[in-house]
């Protein structure tokens, strides 16, 4: 009788929870853990949780895992545990629905779980929850906890509830540096400057770089230029001044203090800089009428190979928007167009919309601008809404406007609509779908697990399914259940076809061996070399002494140094893991 040791099988659950990409496969495997026992296990547990959390719907269902969890295993130890974890801590709502269900189901928390809860608390602006935590700290007797505290006054400055912060720090008896700092920032982020300057000076610590970051955003929006340039010598005293943090602070305040001559002389020194830097100078110059400066470092910015974030953009687009205004050039069609489009993909829809309302004429490229903007940011229903309000105004619709409708609705769940608007390309206004309008329907139809309708609409294309497309279809196929039957006819036809997309063959392949047959998995790689199909390797892009080196994957050494490193990492590798690990 072959029976694994305990900690083999533990390690055996946890790497199958790792690998599960699905709801489906790690229902599975909270079916198996409760079979053979290892649902006893605090790191299993915890661990499942926090995979099922992290998909979208699933909090339920992991609540019902952790009030499953027997009497003896609901210690602190396995709160915290799960609290830490990473996947889950993007979303805090999903932190703060997990600790309420861990409580009513019995849970005691600890002087350690309450500062994590906080933290997320301060992330989602939950101020009722912190209310209701502090009230359980107060009671459990964990209220002199100083790292308690610091949490509490987090949360009560992220929250704009500087008094409540301020009562608090009143009644410690013990403040370090945190606490300190957490009630600046709180009057700072609440727009209480002149009290963050008296708390400040009142301060009996010495300050951290955090505190000194809060102080400089003070000092910027008060003007008060001569405070920044003494915390800026502070920084220098202390050699912080290589900090990109502090140094981003610094730019900003002479920035806001227009003080352009000293935000471009520290600008320059920077040993480092990231898209705060770039956005932070070229704000500053737009703020300062300086147009063609800042344009020449928008243009330095690129050529350093540094893309601009949405705000870098928008800054530089608000500036385009004044200077039209400024000029008085006449807002035509073509103008209004570019703007929304600009908007909207920066992130400013409500601007987006505001400007398209003031438009006396609008054509279809117009509207198109604003329906992509509007399906972009996840609004299906109200893409349908201007869509009806477009051709009550007389205007038609092109194939563009059909690809963002298609794929507002394949975003949006919305089949019925989708279906509606694939045949009234023609049936009403005589286009013909062409192969972007196909690829979202089938993945309209793939979202919604029609795996046969979807199959059934790629057999009927007047052209051949390109990549986007199969693997749409082969990403509903990899879901555990479904029709087996189906399934395997998709498979059978997408060899049949002989794609030239190396992708496709690696997710086929990857299906056999997701189902053990293994030797069809082989059977698939052997195929790609037949056919002479290769994958396209990837690749990485990595700054190395000021420029940036492109590495590629797959052993190709494409690039001088990428020998080298291959064997450095190997080298890494093989001292990390144990005698005899690794080796075959």
């Amino acid at each position: 009788m072959n029976l694994k040791p305990a900690h083999a099988v533990k390690s055996n659950f946890l790497s199958l929870i790792h690998g599960a990409g699905s709801v489906g496969r790690l229902k599975q495997i909270h079916a198996r853990l409760l079979i053979s026992g290892a649902g006893r296990d605090r790191l299993a547990v915890a661990e499942l949780i926090q995979s099922l959390a992290g998909f979208r719907n699933q909090v339920n269902y992991a609540c019902r895992i952790l009030q499953q969890v027997p009497f003896q295993l609901q210690s602190p130890f396995l709160l915290n545990l799960l609290f830490s974890g990473s996947s889950i801590g993007r979303n805090p709502r999903v932190v703060i629905s997990l600790y309420k269900c861990a409580i009513g189901s019995g849970f005691f928390p600890n002087r350690y779980t309450f500062p994590v809860i906080l933290r997320h608390c301060a992330k989602d602006l939950a101020i009722g929850e912190a209310r209701q935590i502090h009230g359980v700290i107060f009671k459990l007797g964990f209220f002199c906890d100083i790292f308690v505290q610091n949490a509490l006054l987090h949360v009560y400055g992220s929250c704009g509830k500087p008094e409540d912060a301020r009562n608090l720090f009143d009644e410690m008896l013990v403040r370090d540096v945190v606490s300190w700092t957490g009630l600046i920032s709180g009057y700072v982020k609440g727009g209480f400057l002149h009290e963050a300057v008296s708390l400040f000076q009142a301060m009996d610590e010495e300050p951290n770089e955090a505190t000194l970051v809060s102080m400089l955003v003070a000092f910027g929006r008060l003007g008060h230029i001569n405070a920044g340039r003494r915390i800026h010598g502070f920084v220098l005293k202390l050699r912080w001044e290589n900090g990109l943090v502090v140094g981003n602070a610094l730019l900003d305040m002479y920035v806001k203090s227009e003080s352009l001559v000293d935000a471009r002389k520290l600008f320059n020194e920077l040993p480092h800089r990231d898209i705060i830097s770039w956005t932070s100078i070229i704000t500053g110059l737009v703020q300062c009428k300086q147009p063609k400066e800042a344009l020449a470092i928008f243009r330095a910015m690129q050529a350093s190979g540094l893309e601009p974030d949405k705000f870098g953009a928008l800054e530089m687009g608000k500036w385009i928007h004044e200077f039209i205004d400024r000029r008085g050039i006449l807002w035509d069609v073509h103008i209004s167009t570019a703007m929304i489009d600009m908007y909207a993909k920066s992130g400013c829809i409500v601007m987006a919309l505001h400007l398209f309302g003031k438009m006396p004429h609008k054509n279809i490229f117009s509207w198109n601008a604003l329906l992509g903007g509007l399906a972009m940011h996840g609004f299906g229903r109200r893409v349908i809404d201007h869509y009806d309000q477009m051709i009550k105004s007389g205007v038609a619709p092109n194939e563009v406007t059909f690809i963002v409708l298609l794929g507002a609705c394949s975003h949006s769940g919305l089949v019925r609509e989708g279906r509606f608007f694939f045949n009234a390309m023609t049936e009403v206004y005589g286009l013909s779908p062409r192969i972007e309008h196909y690829g979202c329907m089938v993945d309209l139809l793939c979202r919604a697990e029609l795996l046969e309708e979807a199959f059934d609409l790629i057999k009927a294309m007047p052209m051949e399914a390109d990549a986007l497309i199969w693997c749409s279809i082969l990403g509903v196929c990899r879901a555990p259940g479904g029709n087996q039957i189906s399934r395997q006819m998709i498979v059978d036809y997408i060899e049949e076809s002989s794609p030239a997309d190396g992708g496709i063959y690696v997710l086929l392949s990857n299906l056999y061996a997701a189902d053990d047959r293994w030797r069809d998995a082989t059977r698939i790689r052997r195929l790609m070399g037949e056919r002479g199909i290769m994958k396209e390797p990837g690749s990485s892009l990595v700054a190395v002494g000021g420029a940036v080196e492109e590495f590629g994957a797959g052993g190709n050494n494409r690039h001088p140094r990428e020998q080298r490193s291959g064997e450095f990492w190997r080298c890494c590798i093989a001292t990390a893991l144990p005698d005899g690990a690794g080796r075959r």
